[in-house]
């Protein structure tokens, strides 16, 4: 069958049902002689390919989502190549269909929208991903807050507690966007990584110029303030506080009657 037998409403038909592009849409229908269903199959396949080929370019743009509803907290991060692409309608679309899914059905629901993303990586001709999905429930006596930093909204952050003060909560999930950290407390770091730290403090100039009987109290200043409490990254308790640096976020959720218990944070990179 040639292009010029393809009647015009299937290929409309076609290109509504898949966005595909117009030449796209004729070819499978020629190659398919006019088996829509097969032609939609041929799209996908070639969908596919196209999606595996892009897949190992950076996804530095994108967009951070967040909600909190009821006792269910969810972030997502869904990156692309570029910021046009990361404004794009059916991007956003897609983006917010992640967001739901994972509200509803958890991490592993971002499966089922493996197609749909795919799809979409052949249509806007980008790498889309999913480069990050969070559920957090909250218990008794527990809040969940969230922050998306605006105006790029490519950081974002979800925060479980103890405690209720919801002023004080946005607070600490704000802290987290801009201090980044990599650990909650000091317990949750690998005694390997302090080991490593402890090492390369010991053999630094600024402690071998010290008198050896002082060095191992040098050094662990070093790690309390460099290592644990480092900002950005170290543990979340012991860096200091954003909005009062004279406090470490510990004193500064006890203060506001806070404990917090878990913590995530996406970042897309660009």
């Amino acid at each position: 069958m040639s292009t010029q037998q393809i009647p015009a409403s299937l290929v409309k038909q076609l290109r509504d049902e898949t966005g595909a592009a117009m030449m796209d849409a004729k070819r499978a229908l020629v190659e398919t002689e006019g088996d829509l269903d097969a032609a939609k199959r041929i799209l996908r396949e070639r969908g596919m390919a196209s999606a595996a080929k892009r897949a190992d370019r950076a996804t530095s743009e994108g967009i951070v989502l967040s909600s909190v509803s009821g006792d269910v907290g969810t972030l997502v991060a869904v990156g692309c190549e570029t910021e046009p692409v990361s404004k794009n309608e059916e991007f956003l679309a897609f983006a917010e269909a992640v967001l739901e899914a994972v509200a509803s059905a958890g991490e592993d629901a971002i499966q089922q929208l493996d197609e749909q993303r795919v799809e979409l990586t052949a249509k806007l001709g980008e790498n889309i991903v999913v480069a990050g999905a969070k559920r957090l429930e909250a218990g008794d006596g527990e809040t969940i807050a969230e922050y998306v930093h605006p105006p790029a909204n490519k950081i974002g952050v979800l925060v479980k507690l103890k405690g209720a003060n919801a002023g004080a909560a946005r607070h600490l999930a704000m802290h987290i966007s801009a201090g980044a950290p990599e650990f909650l407390r000091r317990e949750d770091v690998p005694a390997d990584a302090v080991e490593t730290e402890r090492s390369i403090f010991m053999a630094s100039d600024e402690v071998q110029s010290k008198p050896e009987q002082a060095r191992e109290k040098i050094v662990e200043g070093m790690l309390n303030k460099r290592f644990f409490g480092s900002y950005p990254g170290g543990v979340l308790l012991e860096q200091p506080w954003i909005h009062e640096s004279g406090k470490t976020v510990a004193q500064a959720a006890q203060d506001a009657g806070l404990e917090v218990v878990a913590f995530e944070r996406f970042a897309l990179a660009g």
